[in-house]
């Protein structure tokens, strides 16, 4: 019950036929047609480049940069900072 004969897809075929008609399903198949065949094209040439790339010039062992470690800049205190630290702060004391 599960699996679709082919007249199940024969109905489900004149349907969308029906709903999108022939000349609007041949422009989609030829948009579909034409992008796959520029992706290939594409890829065919993207692999040429690659390949020309290889043997047209050697590889050139680049010398590693080694960074040194800088400090960076503390910030200034806000002035909210500085005058709770001037009067003292805020929080309550804790007693035991």
């Amino acid at each position: 019950m599960g699996e679709f004969s082919i007249w199940h897809w024969l109905v489900i075929l004149a349907i969308v036929l029906i709903i999108f008609g022939t000349k609007k399903l041949r422009n989609i198949g030829s948009d579909l047609g034409g992008a796959i065949k520029n992706f290939k094209q594409a890829v065919k040439e993207e692999s040429g480049k690659a390949e020309a790339a290889d043997t047209a010039a050697p590889a050139v062992d680049v010398p590693k940069i080694e960074r040194q470690a800088t400090k960076a800049p503390r910030a200034k205190a806000t002035t909210a900072s500085r005058t709770s630290k001037a009067k003292g702060s805020a929080r309550p004391k804790k007693t035991a």
